[in-house]
């Protein structure tokens, strides 16, 4: 059982980074890959002879991994996630039968969005006070 220090840590690194856009990147690219594998009844549709249906998702896992690890990429990284997420409409059984394109889409836009440095919000919220925007 981690102690209160270790969740403490990890909550800081975690706020240090998009975790959260590329953890759901991450899993998009990981559901789109296993529905490649799925038996060959089930799949639709294997664009470019399979290559492209499993480049696709892979280079989607490693930019999910980029975004938790190399946060000042993110920009970058995102795009290309929104792009590859598309491209696996095509190439991927309908981006891994919807669920992993919606994952892949919602992630990039989460870690385009994330921001570094921000003031924790709830904090704020919970003293009454606004956050500054300037």
């Amino acid at each position: 059982m981690p102690t209160s220090k270790q969740r403490r840590t990890f909550k800081e690194w975690r706020g240090a980074r998009p975790f959260w856009g590329g953890l759901l990147v991450l899993l998009g690219g990981a559901e789109i890959l296993f529905t490649e594998k799925m038996p060959l009844p089930v799949i639709m549709h294997i664009g470019m002879q399979g290559l492209a249906g499993l480049a696709v998702p892979s280079v989607m896992v490693l930019c999910g991994v980029l975004l938790i690890f190399s946060p000042g990429q993110r920009v970058f990284y995102s795009i290309l996630s929104v792009l590859l997420t598309l491209a696996s409409w095509i190439t991927s059984n309908l981006g891994g039968f919807f669920i992993g394109l919606l994952l892949g889409l919602a992630g990039s836009i989460v870690a385009f969005g994330w921001v570094p440095n921000q003031p924790a919000r709830r904090r704020l919220l919970r003293r009454g006070t606004r956050p500054s925007t300037s």
